[in-house]
């Protein structure tokens, strides 16, 4: 089984509940697809060092998931991209 570490940043101008839903339907695309979520956490609201996307500061979180293959990983990616609450992620594998 091969581990990923999948940080991504939220817009700041979400209320709670919306970057709630984000989180949980990130989670869903990720298990739905195979990857078994072993940490999740919220690193809270952090200025950006440079503006991205119109942004100066943005919500950090963090998933560790296992999966047997990289389809959950490409999923993430390919949704992650095309969602506008999303200002950036990057997904690394950690070696065991």
């Amino acid at each position: 089984m091969k581990k990923y570490e999948i940080m991504f940043i939220i817009k700041p101008t979400l209320g709670a509940d919306e970057i709630k839903n984000v989180i949980a339907n990130f989670e869903e695309i990720l298990a739905s697809n195979g990857g078994k979520i072993v940490e999740s956490k919220e690193l809270g609201q952090r200025e950006l060092a440079y503006e991205i996307k119109k942004c100066k500061s943005g919500y950090y979180y963090i998933i560790i998931i296992e999966a047997n293959n990289d389809k959950p990983i490409k999923e993430f990616d390919r949704l992650a991209l095309i969602n506008d609450n999303i200002i950036r992620h990057l997904i690394t594998k950690i070696e065991m």
